[in-house]
């Protein structure tokens, strides 16, 4: 099969490196600016289905709704991710929120209304809205707007020439074909990672979980090999959601107003002086270890009618809960729902894990900007602030390639290139990329801080995680692979791997404990401003295969421009 795969050179002005909402708007965006620039938008899947929107959602989670400001928008994020944050990336994305959902009204997604056109808040920073269908409104919009989409290409590392990002490599999963993309730059919208640690379910129902797993950090693990410096991957993030069914907990805490009960019927969050998104998780953990589990969240106050409108909200980003309920033969209101801590992920909408980046997107490597859940520094973004992040690199992407030549390409990096990814194809023996992710997700559940140990770190645990990932990336050369679609989850273990062994360096680095659960030090159990107040960032030596820790210093919003 090696031999039959041909390797197809394209060239573009702007590569865009995932087609989800960051990616699909920047695409938007930069074609609205200037229609005769060449933009290609690439995604391992389909754009009408991809990433973690895939299933739809039921809420803009990000919105400013009247008399919420941008500066209220940074003080709520400061406060629930304990004061460390990057401010200046955080306003800019609180100014563009609403225009980027009303381009969603504009496109066509159905938001719930009151009689006078106005959007129904769900929350102080979010608004109700019908969506599933997300994911094919923004496709349409993308494909409207004039920009190429190329379907269902892995895209594996960055083409980077004198240190300068100028394209990509990737393959088809579907295709025998192998894609050299020459472009003056390059937009990562990847999405975050999963798939690192030991999810809730096991077997066949491995990939019932909270965050796309197909989303599986390729986009972080480029940077890394690239040299690029990333930030903050000690803050993973730990969803609380609905047991067995890992739906999003929200809908029934905000939406619904369900309260958090313990097994006793005691509304258990009162006793924890914190109310952020972290404590909730916490204080579940404790009433659990402490006796009092399992939790739920309280249902049973609903009438019929909201019964039924909990139902339709499901359907729109979450339809396996229903099935649960129907297997049970129980309506919404006639029992609580138990909840749970998923397994760790790392992802910089929701946390801030991600590439060390400018006011403008751009990542310390020139030519390559950072949107969406791989942009590090700004928790909270969700779906409209990806959105923006978009937009703002791909505006600046626009007036940066005006100055940029066209690209040239020794072969020989083509072909390290393409023997690298096609190197396990037919190989007789060798692990299988099953087995790998298993061995990663075991390693870094029982050392890393997984859901066996209830989230938690040591130093000696995470040296011996550090030792087994080391093992397991000398094995990764020894994998085999039957098709492209085994080639592709190959690579997928191949990321996770370099996103592992920077997140396990990031967890050694805190001596503290910053973000409850996220980041929790069992031998620095404290929170310690005097001495971590600031970011701990990443750079990986490739020649040296030595992550190096550098540390960067809090600052304020500072001076912004006007946007």
């Amino acid at each position: 099969m090696k031999s039959d795969i041909q390797i197809v050179e394209l060239e573009t002005d702007i590569l865009v490196i995932g087609g989800g909402a960051a990616g699909c708007y920047a695409g938007i965006k930069i074609k609205e600016e200037d229609e005769d620039v060449n933009v290609l938008v690439v995604d391992k899947g389909q754009v009408e289905r991809s990433g973690c929107l895939a299933a739809g959602i039921n809420a803009i989670n990000a919105y400013l709704n009247p008399g919420v400001t941008p500066q209220d928008f940074v003080d709520y994020v400061k406060k629930d991710s304990e004061d460390l944050v990057r401010e200046d990336l955080i306003y800019t994305i609180a100014q563009g929120l609403n225009k980027a959902t009303h381009d969603l009204d504009k496109w066509g997604l159905p938001f719930i209304k009151d009689k006078e056109g106005n959007y129904i808040p769900k929350g102080k920073r979010s608004v109700k809205i019908k969506g599933e269908s997300i994911k094919p409104v923004m496709a349409k919009a993308l494909y409207q707007s004039g920009a190429r989409v190329l379907n269902r290409v892995n895209i594996t590392n960055y083409l980077v020439i004198d240190g300068k990002v100028r394209g990509a490599f990737g393959f088809s999963v579907r295709e025998n074909k192998f894609y050299l993309i020459k472009a003056k730059a390059v937009i990562c919208a990847t999405g975050g990672a999963s798939g690192i640690y030991k999810p809730n379910n096991p077997g066949a129902a491995r990939h019932k979980i909270w965050y796309s797993p197909f989303n599986t950090g390729a986009g972080y693990a480029m940077g890394i090999r690239a040299g690029a410096e990333m930030t903050t991957f000690e803050m993973r993030f730990i969803a609380l959601r609905t047991k067995d069914t890992i739906s999003p907990t929200g809908t029934l805490a905000v939406g619904f107003k369900a309260k958090q009960l313990n097994s006793l019927g005691e509304e258990y969050q009162k006793n924890y002086s914190k109310k952020s998104t972290p404590y909730r998780l916490l204080a579940t953990l404790k009433e659990n270890f402490e006796g009092r589990g399992p939790c739920y969240l309280d249902t049973t106050h609903l009438d019929d009618h909201k019964a039924e409108a909990l139902k339709e909200a499901y359907l729109h980003m979450s339809p396996s809960i229903l099935l649960r309920w129907a297997n049970r033969g129980v309506e919404p209101n006639e029992e609580g729902v138990e909840i749970c801590g998923t397994e760790p992920y790392i992802v910089g909408g929701h946390a801030q894990a991600g590439y060390w980046i400018d006011q403008n997107r751009r990542s310390t490597l020139e030519g390559l900007y950072a949107a969406g859940d791989v942009a590090g520094g700004a928790p909270k973004k969700y779906v409209t602030g990806s959105m923006v992040e978009g937009e703002i690199a791909g505006l600046d992407a626009l007036e940066y390639i005006r100055s940029v030549e066209g690209v040239d390409v020794d072969k020989s990096i083509v072909k390290e290139e393409f023997n690298r990814v096609v190197g396990p194809l037919n190989r007789e023996k060798g692990f299988t990329p099953r087995e790998l992710e298993e061995r990663l997700q075991k390693l870094m559940d029982e050392y890393a801080g997984g859901i066996s140990s209830n989230y938690r770190v040591n130093e000696t645990k995470l040296l011996e995680a550090r030792r087994l990932l080391n093992s397991l990336k000398e094995d990764l050369v020894k994998a085999r692979a039957n098709s492209l679609h085994q080639l592709m989850n190959f690579h997928e273990v191949v990321d996770r791997v370099d996103v592992a062994r920077v997140l396990v360096e990031h967890l050694l680095w805190r001596k503290e404990t910053r973000w409850r659960v996220y980041q929790e030090r069992t031998d620095y159990p404290k929170r310690d401003d005097q001495n971590w107040f600031k970011f701990v960032n990443s750079v990986y030596d490739s020649k040296e295969d030595q992550i190096k820790i550098i540390e960067r210093e809090h600052k304020g919003i500072g001076d912004l421009d006007d946007h």
